[in-house]
Parts: structure tokens; sequence; C-alpha cells
């Protein structure tokens, strides 16, 4: 039973050890085009080495702060900051390995893939779609997701 303990203690510290060496290793992404003056206690995508772990984005219109009254702007909006964040980080839509989909109305599934395909030019990320209740700023949806540089 002692040496069970030591083995796992062991592992508790090597593995803390590797985790603390990789997030010296972390960028954390700030959209140029986003204001300084924004305090929102959050980056727009944290990036580990290859891998870009992208923060939520609602799609709201850029000069109201509200979501447009089509659901399919809402979604090109969404997609369009999704894809700007890839593309600070030298990335494309194609390098998207997982999305998730939040979204306030399941009706809307339809309005969001017909949009959606038309990013992604090499197949499609692995993704989920949920319902869920009501996002900030009256958004209908809420996209998050993780890229690999190929």
């Amino acid at each position: 039973m002692r040496s069970f303990a030591a083995r796992a203690l062991l592992f508790v510290l090597v593995g803390g050890s590797a985790a603390v060496a990789t997030a010296e290793g972390n960028r954390h992404v700030r959209l140029k085009s986003r204001d300084a003056k924004d305090v929102r206690p959050f980056d727009d995508a944290v990036r580990v080495g290859n891998t870009l772990y992208l923060a939520g984005r609602i799609g709201l219109d850029a000069a109201t702060q509200k979501p447009p009254a089509d659901a399919a702007a809402e979604v090109r909006n969404v997609m369009d900051q999704i894809k700007s964040v890839l593309a600070q980080e030298g990335m494309t839509m194609d390098d998207l390995v997982t999305v998730t989909v939040y979204c306030t109305d399941l009706g809307l599934y339809g309005t969001f893939n017909d949009v959606y395909r038309t990013y992604f030019t090499k197949g499609f990320p692995a993704r989920a779609f949920l319902g869920t209740g009501s996002l900030l700023a009256g958004g209908r949806f809420e996209v998050q997701g993780i890229a690999v540089k190929q």
C-alpha cells in the first residue's frame, strides 16, 4: 500500500511540473480590433503550442451590440469573428478540430448549418450543437472552438 501511495505522489508531482512547463508557453490572444478600453475578463483565445483555444463568441452587430434581426446574419457575424481570431494567429477555418454551438432555439439548426457549411473547404470539425437558455445580449448563438495549426 505504501508503494502505491509513493507512486501516486510521484505521478502527481511529475504531472504537475509538466503542466507548469506547458503553461509557461501560453500565448494569450486579444484581437487587434478589440478596443483597448474593453476590460472584459477573458482573452479572445489562448494558444498553447500549435493548439488555439477560442473563447465563446456571440454574433452581435458591431455598431449596435445587439443581435441582428436575421438569424443567418448573426451566424455570419459569429463565424466571421472566429475566422478573424484564427487569421490573426496564422490559421484558417480548416484548422478548427472541434466546435461547440450553444443555441437558444433549436429550430434554428438548419439556418445555422446553411451558413456554417460555407466557412469550410476541407471538411468539417467535430461539433456539438446544444440547446441552451438565454445568452448574453440576447444572442441566439454562442460558438467556441479549438483549432490546431496543420
